[in-house]
Parts: structure tokens; C-alpha cells; sequence
């Protein structure tokens, strides 16, 4: 249930911890200061079918400061530690290249999604470590970070804080805790590469690359980032593939589904192809 920018969950909220003017104009005006490198960060994310909101974690990470350094050794815009880097094939001297820094941080978002299937849980686990979930997750005997998020250290629940009121600032935190909160009523999990519903709210069909999902989510009157929080990695699938599993919850698919030669004549049209 949305309530404003709050999601209540199971007696509980997801919110901005702070939303005053200074907190909204700090933010903002890092971002503008920003611009281009801003407007390349989000074309790499889209690029990958991943929301442009994303590019607030590096605005929190580093304020967008490529030489920056933190303390535990973390370094560049995505504040990416040697081991992280190296897991995805980055030297340690390359984390301060804005290029090859943000193609491996988006792939390593991409992949934490693909493991649990909300953003808040995914900026959590960037901070801490997918280990340090894993326990919070076991101790708290639940996969929601409303529930297991007091396990983790307090410096990842800051971080997660500092990310929502970032999102507030840009105006995409309710797509953000909107995300959260269907996340937890469809989940959607990867095995052996490919993804599979762990319950009947959402039906599947198939989709070929000739489809736009900017047009899909026009003709069932949906934003875009949720047919993105439905497919996860499905814009990467279908440029790879040409051809994907396309998932929407069940009272939405017959609509497609009555709709699917129109959408894909008005996708074919509009030259839009697999872009969103």
C-alpha cells in the first residue's frame, strides 16, 4: 500500500529519513555539478535494463569524485574494493576509470538483483557484502530487509538511508520502495541462468526483440521501471537473444496478450525495437 513516498510493509516502513530542503538541494545540486557523467552512468544502465536511479549509489558512494578513497581502501566513483573489482575482471588501477569502473559496477547490480530482486536489498548488499545478507537474512528467518536489516552493520542501514533520501531527492523513491514492496508479493528468482516465478501472480509468455517495453508499458498504462522490476535483465536477454520469457502479473497479461499484435506493429513503427 502507498502511502505518499512510504510503503507500509507488514506493519512497518520504508522512507526517507530526510527530506528537508537542504538535504533535497545537496543532492540535486551534486547531480547537476554532474551532468554529463550523470547522463553517461544512466545510458550504461539502461543499456543493461536497469533504472536510472542506480546512478544515486555512485552519488552517495563518492559524489561522483573518481579519485576519491575511502578509509577501508574503496576507491573511485563506485567506491569498488580490489576483491570486487577483480571478481568482474578489473584491475585495481582501473577502479578510478569512470568507463571500465561503471560497466563492471552495473554488471555487479545487475547480478545482485538477479539474486534478490529489490533494489534496497541490492544497495545493502553493495555495501556490505552478499555474506553479511546472508546471515542478516538467517537471523532475522526472513528475506525482507524491513525485517533482517537490524542485523546488518549500522554503517549498510546508513547507506541504505542516505540511498532512499537520494532517490527522494531525484523524485524516484516511490519507484524505488514501489519495487520493495511488489518484490516481496512477486518474487522472482535466477537459476542456472535462467528466471523462474516462485508463485502463480505472475504469468509468462514470450516476447521477441522486435517488442518495445516503452510501448508495452504505454499500452497497459504501467511505468517502465515496472515491467523492468518484473524482467530483470530482460533488455540485456533480448539484444543477446533475440527473444525472451516476458513475465506481468496475471490480471495484466491478458491485456498484453489481446494487445500483442498491435504493440509489436506500434513497436515495429515507432523503430523502437528492444530500447524502452
Amino acid at each position: 500500500m502507498l502511502l505518499g513516498t512510504v510503503v507500509f510493509v507488514n506493519g512497518q516502513f520504508l522512507a526517507a529519513s530526510d527530506t528537508s530542503e537542504s538535504s533535497v538541494k545537496k543532492y540535486q545540486g551534486i547531480i547537476n555539478s554532474n551532468k554529463d557523467l550523470v547522463e553517461f552512468i544512466e545510458q550504461l544502465l539502461l543499456q543493461k535494463g536497469l533504472p536510472k536511479h542506480l546512478r544515486n549509489l555512485a552519488l552517495i558512494e563518492s559524489h561522483f569524485n573518481r579519485n576519491i578513497t575511502s578509509s577501508a581502501g574503496a576507491v573511485g566513483i563506485w567506491q569498488l574494493m580490489t576483491a570486487h573489482a577483480n571478481q568482474y575482471g578489473l584491475t585495481e588501477q582501473n577502479r578510478t576509470d569512470i568507463y571500465k569502473s561503471t560497466k563492471t559496477a552495473v554488471i555487479s547490480l545487475a547480478n545482485l538483483y538477479k539474486k534478490y530482486n529489490n533494489w534496497v536489498t541490492v544497495v545493502a548488499a553493495y555495501n556490505c557484502g552478499e555474506g553479511n545478507i546472508a546471515k542478516a537474512m538467517q537471523a532475522a528467518g526472513s528475506s525482507h530487509y524491513h525485517e533482517f536489516s537490524k542485523y546488518l552493520p549500522g554503517e549498510t542501514i546508513n547507506h541504505v538511508k542516505k540511498y532512499l533520501n537520494a532517490c527522494y531527492a531525484t523524485g524516484e523513491l516511490e519507484s524505488v520502495l514501489s519495487n520493495y514492496n511488489s518484490s516481496r508479493l512477486n518474487k522472482v528468482f535466477f537459476e542456472d541462468g535462467n528466471r523462474k516465478v516462485m508463485n502463480a501472480s505472475l504469468s509468462e509468455t514470450e516476447i521477441n526483440a522486435g517488442f518495445s517495453l516503452k510501448v508495452i508499458a504505454d499500452e497497459l498504462n504501467v511505468e517502465v521501471d515496472k515491467i523492468l522490476a518484473w524482467n530483470p535483465g530482460i533488455v540485456q536477454e533480448l539484444q543477446q537473444k533475440g527473444e525472451s520469457t516476458f513475465y506481468l502479473p496475471t490480471d495484466l497479461m491478458p491485456d498484453f496478450l489481446l494487445r500483442k499484435t498491435k504493440i509489436l506493429s506500434r513497436s515495429i513503427k515507432e523503430g523502437s525495437g528492444v530500447q524502452q
